[in-house]
């Protein structure tokens, strides 16, 4: 996007250009994630749309429109959306965008990798109980692989080192440890799961919510 120099207005939460945005298909249902940087560029070449949360309802706006509405919006809600300065103005930070060319939806199946096996621990080590940043927890199997232990979204938690370290190749009783919540496999995507429960990403929500979608529409 050579045309616009895209630069946060003012840090929160970290750089709004790394934060994420929630990306629909042409039919409204979540499709991935990107983060800002990605959403502008689909924006300005007019792939996307803004879908705002107004309410318990929604529109949707072209970019053109988006950055007029954000002067309203700077004027009377300067403290409800994060702001990206571009050479001109500034724009609010668009939480959800909907692509005008693509009809595809979501995979179902949570993908068995370390990202979201993080995510549906919310980065807690399952035999203390204490939250981590990634760097500092490991994945553990609770039946050891030795033991016939197998890779599997049922068999593998996120463990601090220093738990990981005192468990060893034994197992959870063997050590006299006891894990804080058994491991399944998820319903939905974990880490959507997750932004979605935090108060910056509150607008995802109806549009991850299966019922939103499935619930029969009445006149």
């Amino acid at each position: 996007m050579s045309t616009i120099a895209l630069n946060p207005a003012r840090p929160v939460q970290g750089d709004p250009l790394e934060a994420s945005v929630l990306v629909l298909n042409r039919l409204f249902m979540a499709v991935r994630v990107v983060n800002m940087r990605r959403a502008f560029t689909l924006l300005y070449k007019r792939l996307a749309e803004v879908v705002s949360v107004e309410g318990e309802s929604f529109a949707t706006y072209d970019f053109p429109t988006w950055t007029q509405i954000s002067l309203y919006k700077k004027e009377f809600e300067p403290t409800e959306h994060e702001w990206i300065r571009t050479v001109r103005l500034e724009i609010a930070a668009p939480r959800v965008i909907r692509l005008l060319g693509f009809d595809k939806a979501l995979r179902q199946e949570a993908r068995f990798n370390r990202r979201n096996i993080y995510s549906r621990d919310r980065n807690r080590c399952q035999y203390c109980g204490k939250k981590f940043t990634t760097s500092e927890l490991s994945l553990d199997h609770v039946i050891p692989k030795s033991r016939g232990g197998q890779m599997s979204w049922e068999n593998v938690v996120c463990a601090c080192v220093a738990c990981n370290v005192r468990k060893g190749g034994r197992t959870p009783r063997e050590a006299g440890m006891t894990l804080i919540r058994l491991p399944v496999k998820p319903k939905t995507c974990p880490t959507l799961t997750l932004h979605a429960a935090t108060p910056r990403y509150r607008s995802w929500k109806q549009f991850l919510d299966a019922a939103y979608w499935n619930v029969e529409l009445k006149e």
